[in-house]
């Protein structure tokens, strides 16, 4: 009879064999040469299924690889942008909850040390973070809603000095708890607070990027979060998941993890049955079907499923892979597990700023053009010159985002204005080389330059 691969798998583990490297034959305890067949001089983990007909082996585990075959940048990020939401770290009435906090900081600290179960997979598939160290940044919400209890708040409170009073309490206290939490690994953390608007201005940029990269090259945790005492759009409109994948994308991100108290993408309501998770998102069409829930469930975030799928799109088409999913599935998430919704990257990596510019910036006034314009602008790339304005309207200042409209009034892109509002009726129509000749060299110059304008509908 035949030696089967069990009966093989015995003998090796008591002993009973010694086999001889790179031959297809071991040797008994006698000397005698024993045929060894592929499928024993080839151990695999798990159990060994073989096809009685044919010999061949089987495997259940298709599905398994796969989801690893998918996410296998997951395993590969040598660095990692994770975004936590409010419900996921404070109680509903208000409050850190240190135990949630703790075991975030477990996940992410073994994170950081390569400590995920994918060191074989990784160095076989040559990534940037096979069997190293990570680095991780997290993006954190909750200064609100940790500042609730302390003030004696019940709820989030709808007015926005009073939302701005608790962001302030309780950013000091969540920066605290972080402290002390990463502490216990000997990690430091470093607290980073971004405005969108800052963000989209050149030295205000350089200056977070290079700060971030600093942080992350002395070993420190960067806990980013919006400067809610300010940024009233954040605190109105609850986009810190949009500023987690502008971060993933400032400090060239491997990974972009969105956390928060659902654990994926459904196809209707997850807390009905019938509903399925969707696994994976190859392009925004494999959503369109999908109706998105907005509320989030503990009611001290402002966040739902839509910012977070918005962000994993922006993300994503920037060239980076984002998993969205609940924080208790956070180490299966970053271990690239099946669990969630793994949005692929839909597109390539643009300069930073731009997409700032994009997704972050709050127009503060719009140029309107004349047809010649927006052809140039949006068909030929090229900058806006004075003679291509024919209308201004609101009032800023050189440096501010604006909107450029084509004459029915849509926007059709958004650029970095070179002169104030009050300035440009003066430059409307007329030619660069005209305007120097009249009121100096500094006008001979485009009011918004091809570098600093991005396209809203190209």
């Amino acid at each position: 009879m035949p030696r089967t691969a069990a009966s093989s798998a015995v003998n090796a583990l008591a002993g009973m064999t010694a086999r001889q490297p790179g031959s297809g034959w071991d040797r008994s305890r006698h000397g005698h040469p024993l045929p060894v067949r592929r499928l024993d001089r080839c151990p695999v983990p798990g159990p060994l299924r073989v096809d009685c007909q044919t010999g061949h082996r089987t495997s259940g585990e298709g599905k398994k690889r796969k989801v690893a075959g998918v996410r296998q940048a997951v395993g590969e990020a040598r660095r990692i942008v994770v975004k936590v939401g409010s419900s996921s770290l404070t109680t509903a009435s208000g409050g850190l909850d240190a135990d949630r906090v703790d075991a975030l900081v477990d996940v992410l600290a073994k994170v950081r040390r390569g400590d995920t179960g994918t060191r074989r997979a990784s160095v076989e598939g040559g990534g940037r973070g096979a069997g190293g160290e990570k680095e991780v940044v997290l993006v954190s919400s909750g200064a609100i809603a940790a500042g609730l209890a302390p003030l004696g708040l019940r709820r989030r409170p709808k007015d926005l000095a009073r939302q701005q009073a608790a962001a302030s309490v309780g950013q000091g206290l969540l920066v605290a708890r972080y402290t002390a939490s990463f502490a216990r690994y000997a990690v430091r953390v470093g607290q980073v607070l971004l405005t969108s608007d800052d963000m989209s201005r050149r030295a205000h940029h350089r200056n977070a990027q290079r700060t971030l990269d600093k942080l992350l090259a002395m070993g420190a945790v960067p806990v980013v979060n919006e400067n809610d005492t300010v940024a009233t759009d954040e605190i109105r409109f609850g986009d810190n998941d949009r500023l987690a994948a502008l971060v993933a994308h400032l400090v060239r991100a491997d990974l972009l993890t969105l956390l928060s108290d659902v654990d994926g993408v459904y196809d209707g309501d997850p807390g009905k049955p019938g509903t399925s998770r969707i696994a994976e998102v190859r392009t925004p069409e494999d959503l369109a079907h999908v109706e998105i829930g907005s509320a989030g469930k503990a009611g001290v975030g402002t966040g739902g499923m839509t910012t977070k799928v918005e962000a994993a799109g922006i993300a994503a088409a920037a060239g980076i892979p984002v998993v969205l999913t609940s924080a208790v599935h956070a180490a299966d998430a970053l271990t690239g597990k099946d669990t969630g919704t793994y949005f692929h990257p839909t597109g390539k990596r643009s300069a930073d700023r731009l997409l700032w510019l994009q997704h972050a910036s709050t127009p503060q006034g719009a140029l309107t053009l004349d047809d010649g314009a927006v052809r140039a602008v949006v068909v030929g790339r090229k900058s806006l010159l004075p003679a291509g304005i024919a209308a201004v309207e609101g009032e800023f200042s050189a440096g501010d985002p604006v909107e450029l409209r084509d004459g029915e009034g849509r926007a059709v892109a958004r650029g970095l204005v070179n002169f104030d509002a009050k300035e440009i009726p003066r430059l409307i129509g007329r030619s660069t080389r005209e305007l120097a000749r009249e009121l100096g060299p500094a006008y001979e110059r485009e009011v918004v330059h091809r570098d600093d304008l991005v396209l809203l509908h190209p």
